[in-house]
């Protein structure tokens, strides 16, 4: 028994089945809804474009148009063809890479870090399990979720006429943007000292890579791209001249951080990191209340969001003079563009459009909630919220506060992104004096929505604590697939009255204000708060 409990202990990888199992039963509530997200998208553009681009003719102008625009060229990411295999990957703007790859992240700090986090790999560890088993079932798992993904949207395209090699190659640029970042959050994962830390240091260099790969797309310095991770996946180019040779670049790049993550992995000890922590005050801040305990536990990721926020929204605006110029030109294929967004309003297309760009930020805003809520559980299931609660904090103060920061930070996120795009929108095409406040008021009056969408998560918590991961997630992926700015790509221009967005008017075509959907959606929001609240008080807590 001793042998066996070294031979765990050292460069085997014992355990790694059981783990690989346990990890498997784990995903089945998560990975699935990826898989579909991503065939799912496959098959919206093909759809997108049979609807708007259904001649030969308006192909070769839309592929024209794209030449000539950076904007276009940075949205889909190189030079297209007129044929529709090519024209549907390449109007998805590379998302199937991005999502197979954010798929992977969260997939391997779940199953490494984050349980690491919360005691559970000490508690596998007793066993004859080898310290490189936990590390080795997440790379195993994440690894076929994202060969999963590919192979069924390849499957499916193949299925209603695209060519086989063409599929084969997509297959593979899509699986090998999964591997990578699996690696890099492996590596990570090693790096930091919490699951939270790992995760934002992945979705950063995520980030980095897409934002590469657009501004070598829009400036035509495509070193830029050939440096990005998700650039690599663009550049096996599927469908055109299937470029094999580039997918060795994603795969040597994955082989060295994935050595790179058990090489760290031997030098830290469990539970630990290796980037230095930063070291706290000599004395404990006066915590006055919930509120500030809340502030205290999120005002980091706040930061860190309001800072993507504001480059996303300087990037939108940095935009504006390319997008102006594209509108304006009269054409077909610009008309159907424009139609495909749900943009009607002639002569008020560019106000429509920077809508258009406010409403993707709020979609991605409305996940920030989202992920506070699933903070909630993280803090219940690791003990901490209990031992708040050991003080004469109450379980429903306690929740209160987080709802009350979370409430205010999603607030803050949008007012960050009105700021910012409407200054620099005005100070580029526009005027600041009118400008201004009417992207202030434009991207605030869409925070009732992400309110909405955080409540149902809530209530899911209070109600399904085990599941409230698995839903919240679903919700949102939800609202963003059903709604505005994914609704236009297979006809639905309004989203559907099930998803909060809906409701929201546009207040950047100088429409009168109706204060109605926003007063039913803060309605809405309370009740559901309610409910979350009544529930988390009747249930057993941890």
């Amino acid at each position: 028994m001793a042998s066996a409990r070294r031979d765990g202990r050292g460069r085997t990888l014992a355990g790694t089945g059981h783990l690989v199992r346990l990890a498997l039963r784990r995903e089945r509530g998560i990975a699935p809804w990826w898989i579909l997200l991503i065939v799912a998208l496959a098959l919206v553009m093909v759809s997108y474009v049979n609807r708007y681009m259904g001649t030969y003719e308006l192909k070769v102008t839309y592929t024209e148009l794209a030449t000539r625009n950076a904007f276009l060229r940075a949205l889909g990411g190189g030079l297209p063809e007129p044929r529709l295999e090519v024209l549907a990957t390449w109007r998805s703007g590379g998302f199937l890479y991005v999502a197979n790859a954010l798929a992977a992240v969260m997939s391997i700090i779940r199953h490494t870090r984050r349980e690491e986090d919360a005691g559970r790999i000490e508690l596998v560890r007793s066993g004859v399990v080898s310290r490189y088993a936990p590390l080795t079932a997440a790379l195993l798992v994440a690894g076929g979720v994202s060969l999963a993904a590919g192979v069924l949207t390849a499957v499916v395209l193949v299925g209603i006429g695209f060519p086989v090699a063409g599929s084969v190659a997509y297959l593979a640029a899509i699986t090998v943007a999964g591997w990578v970042f699996a690696a890099v959050a492996a590596v990570t994962a090693q790096l930091a000292r919490s699951a939270r830390t790992a995760t934002a240091i992945s979705l950063s260099v995520l980030g980095a890579a897409y934002v590469m790969r657009y501004a070598g797309d829009a400036t035509g310095q495509y070193w830029l791209k050939a440096l990005s991770p998700i650039g690599w996946s663009h550049l096996v180019r599927p469908y055109q001249d299937e470029r094999w040779w580039m997918l060795g670049v994603p795969v040597v790049a994955g082989t060295i951080l994935y050595a790179a993550a058990y090489r760290l992995l031997d030098r830290r000890d469990l539970g630990a990191g290796l980037l230095p922590e930063r070291l706290g005050r000599e004395s404990a801040p006066e915590l006055r209340g919930p509120i500030s305990l809340a502030w205290r536990l999120h005002r980091g990721l706040l930061a860190k969001w309001a800072a993507g926020v504001a480059c996303f929204a300087a990037a939108g605006a940095g935009l504006s003079p390319l997008t102006k110029d594209l509108l304006s030109r009269p054409s077909i294929v610009v008309e159907n563009i424009m139609h495909g967004l749900g943009i009607s309003d002639e002569g008020k297309t560019s106000a429509a459009y920077s809508w258009y760009l406010i409403l993707i930020i709020s979609y991605a805003v409305a996940l920030y909630p989202v992920l506070m809520t699933l903070r909630l559980r993280s803090e219940e299931t690791s003990g901490r919220a209990e031992t708040v609660q050991s003080t004469p904090m109450t379980r429903l103060r306690w929740a209160a506060g987080h709802l009350v920061v979370t409430g205010l930070g999603t607030a803050a996120l949008m007012a960050v992104a009105g700021l910012v795009f409407g200054t620099l929108y005005s100070l580029l095409v526009g005027d600041l004096a009118t400008d201004l406040p009417r992207f202030l008021a434009g991207a605030l009056s869409t925070v009732p929505a992400a309110w909405c969408v955080g409540a149902v998560c809530m209530l899911a918590y209070g109600l399904l604590p085990r599941a409230s991961a698995a839903i919240s997630w679903i919700v949102w992926l939800l609202t963003v697939a059903l709604g505005k700015v994914a609704g236009p790509l297979y006809g639905v221009f309004d989203g559907i009255p099930l998803e909060p967005f809906h409701y929201i008017p546009n207040a950047m075509i100088g429409t009168s204000f109706d204060a109605r959907p926003t007063l039913a959606l803060v309605a809405l929001t309370a009740l559901l708060l309610g409910g979350a609240l009544a529930a988390l008080r009747r249930r057993d807590f941890g």
